[in-house]
């Protein structure tokens, strides 16, 4: 398939407006079957105090060592392939995933301003996901210093979903390992996942208020073998086994709370403390609520999976 002939989403083309369908209402989960028609439940608008927001401070200093940091003084920082689901077939039992579109549209804007080459693929099969992150793992990343992709889909614990049907997430990263992209080995491969990855819900609870080897500073030095599986690093919406929340007018709770971040700080912490603000947010800022207990307080908390090899800073060294 000719990544030319891809739909993209132009910068231009997306609006600050939510549209009709997205308008702000019941949070729906990412995953089969759709019990949308089942929840009388938004994601809470309530303001927090502000002892419950990340105190602002500017105490965010690191003493960070060369060797042990991603050189990201490349031509350009790379690229991000966001893959929006939003469609489904009738056969998956999947239902339209409203308010996606805000999530595609907040993550374009946030890359870009981090520098990446940011391209929005809407609506893929399983197939059209295979070919297109196989063509993009192909290409010549020599001159990127890292490589980001963005799943907005339904799914299920290592599945996700196409347009036709479920996938699971290996097939899709493993072409990015360092024996399949060569021109990526050394350098960080992120995989942001909006999905669910089960069917339980959580109920939350209440609680009370030295020496370097000199060979370690080239990102990639021949002379040394490195595991296939190393400098990737995966951030779930979610931890396995549970649902992931979306609200139609305002888009997912991970989403929402990873562009707020990286709005913010994108350009001046490390990437797992990006994350771990990540974290706090949706699990401090966010709860359902329904008519229906079973239904009712329900929380989220997302799930980083690190093999990254030195510290990640999306500026330059």
């Amino acid at each position: 398939m000719d990544e030319k002939e891809e739909a993209l989403v132009p910068e231009s083309d997306i609006k600050d407006e939510p549209r009709p369908e997205e308008e702000e209402g019941e949070d729906s989960v990412d995953a089969k079957p759709d019990r949308s028609q089942r929840f009388s439940i938004f994601s809470s608008t309530k303001k927090k105090k502000v002892e419950d927001k990340p105190p602002k401070t500017n105490n965010n200093v690191r003493i960070v060592t060369p060797a042990f940091q991603y050189k990201m003084n490349n031509g350009n920082v790379g690229r991000c392939i966001i893959i929006n689901n939003k469609i489904f077939d009738k056969i998956t039992g999947m239902g339209a995933r409203n308010g996606t579109d805000i999530d595609a549209r907040e993550l374009l804007r946030c890359f870009k301003g981090l520098g990446f080459d940011v391209n929005v693929y809407n609506n893929k099969s399983c197939e059209e996901m295979e070919n297109l992150l196989r063509t993009v793992a192909q290409q010549d990343h020599k001159d990127s210093a890292c490589f980001a992709c963005i799943f907005l889909s339904h799914g299920e614990e290592g599945l996700i979903y196409g347009t036709d049907g479920a996938m699971p997430i290996k097939v899709l990263t493993t072409f990015f390992r360092g024996d399949n992209c060569r021109s990526l080995v050394g350098k960080p491969k992120l995989f942001f996942i909006q999905a669910c990855r089960g069917h339980e819900f959580d109920d939350g609870l209440e609680a009370d208020s030295g020496s370097v080897n000199d060979s370690l500073e080239t990102d990639a030095n021949p002379r040394h073998k490195i595991p296939v599986e190393a400098d990737f690093l995966y951030a779930y919406s979610t931890v396995p086994g549970y649902y992931s929340w979306r609200n139609p007018g305002m888009g997912s709770w991970f989403v929402q709370a990873l562009c707020s971040v990286l709005n913010e700080y994108g350009k001046e912490l490390e990437v797992m403390q990006i994350l771990t603000r990540v974290n706090f947010l949706v699990a401090t800022q966010f709860e359902s609520y329904s008519d229906d207990p079973q239904f009712s307080k329900k929380k989220q908390i997302p799930c980083v999976v690190s093999m990254l090899t030195k510290e990640l800073y999306f500026k330059s060294c």
